[in-house]
Formats: structure tokens, C-alpha cells, sequence
């Protein structure tokens, strides 16, 4: 059995043959499409997040509503820049939008990767501290951030408040009790998987990654969780952790599948640089449904994460997604053990 969810980019375009046109839609659309995941038994609905492009970005406002129209499906991202990101005002926006939810949320965050502009995060009135790169203050804020998590009280209270206190030093309110258990780390190399497992974090894993030894991506993928998993267990955590990796998974199933994606997907991985970085890229699937799971069998990081999440077309419609989501749930996963 595997948690099997979807991740939107939240494309949105003018252009000729986008079903989602204005950013309102990529947003609306959003939502049905978490709704209609939910009525077809999918785990998950997850988003991500890109600064100063046309896809989804400030994503409190979209889970929190989300949360409000669902109420058994995990909601959560993939990932939450967190150069961008305020520690401490994202804690109050996580712990409303995880009440609202009744406790579904699943935030996954990181240190970002390249975006729009150059240093994008510094037009948000963020920078570097003396000797440390953007991706160390990435990490910085997600450490303060899991702090103001643990609910502990740390803010001097007025003397003459406008309400009464409680006792003691004041927390970050509303809190969410347990939400520090659901947040992942987007971990790009076996370093930051192994960092992420120390701090007591989820992971999740990307169609890309470093490529640290040169082979097939999913392989390496498949060592990256197992280092996570042996670094937390060398962390001496409590509970079990949780790992995903995204895929982009299509069934064809009729003509309008084929001609969407009827080249078969892209047979095999590809290599390029970011930011001087060697980075290897995971193939994508597109076949039968039985072709598709024969090759299926073969990914060595899907059998190792207990979470799949299927990236998905948005632009294409709600309707249509649905359709992409309900062939893998009745065509795929049972003959995988997924379901």
C-alpha cells in the first residue's frame, strides 16, 4: 500500500488551448480538482510553490480553503521556498490553515532552487548573513521556523496587555498541535536527506537531484532515502518517518491521452547543470497500462517511499485531470500493490 496524492504546479496561461487562463483560475481550479481527488479515494493534494512566475505562490490562502471544502484528503506542498519565507509569520499562517484542516496538513519545504529573477528572496527584504549562502539562510529560517513549531512560549509578555496572557512567555499563536510531525524537507542531495532526518523531518524527493554517482536517477534516488533512513535512525527519533518522490505517470487510455502524451514519455533521464551543480532529471511514463506497469515494476525509489505524488498537467482542466488521477487508481495501482 502506498499514499498516492497529486502535485500542481498551478500553471496559468492566456494562450490558445490552456483550460486555465487567469491566475483566479489556476487557483478555483485548485480546489475542485482536491475535491474531486478526494471523491475518487486519492491521499493527497499537493501544490507547489514559485515566486514571481504564473503558478501558484503564497499557498496559506489556497490550503486554508482547500481545507475548508475537503475533509479527508492530506493537504500540503512541494515545496515552500524558505528564503521567501518569514519563520515566524509562516508558523501563524501553518498552524490556522492545519486547524482549519482539522489537522490534515503536509508542508514540505526547502532551500529553494533557482527562480524568475536573480535573488529573488532579497526584493522580499531577505539576505544572507556575513558568511552564510542563500541556501544556509534557507535552511536557517526552516530551523526557526520547526522551533516556533514545538509550541513553546519565548516572547516577553506586556506588563499592561490590551488582553489578558496566560502565564509565562508568550508562543506564536494559533498553534496547531502536531503539525511539527508533518513538515518534509525537499532534499536535492544525500547530504540534505541526512540533515533533514536529523532535524526530525519528512522527506521528500523530487524528479531531480545531484547526480552523485552518475547512475540511472531512480537508483540514486532509491540511496538517497536509504541514507535518510538510516540517519534517522541514527538520530534516535520515535516515531517513523514518512518519504515521497514525484513522478509525472500517464496512463492512455483513449485518444485524448494519446495525443497529450502518446510518445511513450521520455525514455530515460537526462543530465544538465544548476547553479554549477551536476543535476541528473527522472524520466517520465506514459503508456498502455499495462507497458506502463512493467516499467513501473523497475523504479527502485517508487518502491522505497511510502508516498508517491503524480505531478499533473493543470492546465488541461480539471475534468481531464481527474481523468489522469482515476486510470492510475483503477488501472495501475492494484497491479502494483499500490492500492
Amino acid at each position: 500500500m502506498k499514499n498516492i496524492g497529486f502535485l500542481s504546479f498551478g500553471h496559468w496561461s492566456p494562450q490558445r488551448g490552456s483550460a486555465t487562463r487567469t491566475a483566479s483560475d489556476a487557483l478555483l481550479q485548485a480546489i475542485e480538482l482536491a475535491v474531486a481527488a478526494e471523491e475518487l479515494g486519492l491521499d493527497g493534494a499537493y501544490y507547489r510553490v514559485h515566486h514571481f512566475a504564473r503558478q501558484h505562490a503564497s499557498p496559506f490562502p489556497l490550503l486554508a480553503a482547500v481545507g475548508a471544502r475537503t475533509s479527508k484528503i492530506e493537504i500540503g506542498t512541494g515545496v515552500i521556498d524558505m528564503r521567501y519565507e518569514n519563520p515566524l509569520y509562516m508558523a501563524e499562517d501553518a498552524g490556522a490553515a492545519d486547524l482549519i484542516s482539522q489537522g490534515r496538513l503536509q508542508l514540505g519545504i526547502s532551500r529553494g532552487s533557482p527562480e524568475q529573477v536573480i535573488d529573488g528572496w532579497r526584493y522580499f527584504g531577505y539576505a544572507p548573513a556575513e558568511d552564510e549562502t542563500d541556501a544556509d539562510m534557507g535552511r536557517r529560517h526552516a530551523q526557526v521556523f520547526l522551533q516556533m513549531l514545538e509550541g513553546q512560549g519565548f516572547a516577553e509578555p506586556n506588563p499592561r496587555p490590551m488582553f489578558p496572557n496566560p502565564p509565562g512567555k508568550l508562543r506564536i499563536e494559533p498553534f496547531s498541535e502536531g503539525l511539527k510531525d508533518r513538515i518534509w524537507w525537499g532534499a536535492g542531495s544525500n547530504k540534505t536527506a541526512e540533515w533533514a532526518a536529523m532535524l526530525g523531518m519528512n522527506l521528500q524527493s523530487s524528479t531531480l537531484k545531484d547526480d552523485e554517482t552518475g547512475e540511472p536517477f531512480h537508483i540514486q534516488q532509491a540511496k538517497q532515502i536509504r541514507a535518510y533512513r538510516e540517519a534517522w535512525k541514527a538520530a534516535g527519533h520515535s516515531r517513523k518517518p514518512r518519504v515521497s518522490v514525484s513522478r509525472s505517470i500517464f496512463a492512455l487510455m483513449n485518444d485524448q491521452d494519446r495525443m497529450y502524451f502518446g510518445n511513450g514519455g521520455k525514455g530515460d533521464d537526462s543530465v544538465g547543470f544548476i547553479e554549477q551543480q551536476r543535476s541528473i532529471f527522472g524520466r517520465s511514463y506514459a503508456d498502455e497500462p499495462d507497458r506502463l506497469i512493467e516499467q513501473l515494476k523497475g523504479d527502485e525509489a517508487i518502491a522505497e517511499a511510502d508516498t508517491l505524488l503524480l505531478t499533473v498537467p493543470n492546465s488541461l482542466g480539471v475534468d481531464y485531470n481527474a481523468h489522469v488521477i482515476e486510470s492510475i487508481l483503477s488501472h495501475v495501482a492494484p497491479a502494483l500493490g499500490w492500492r
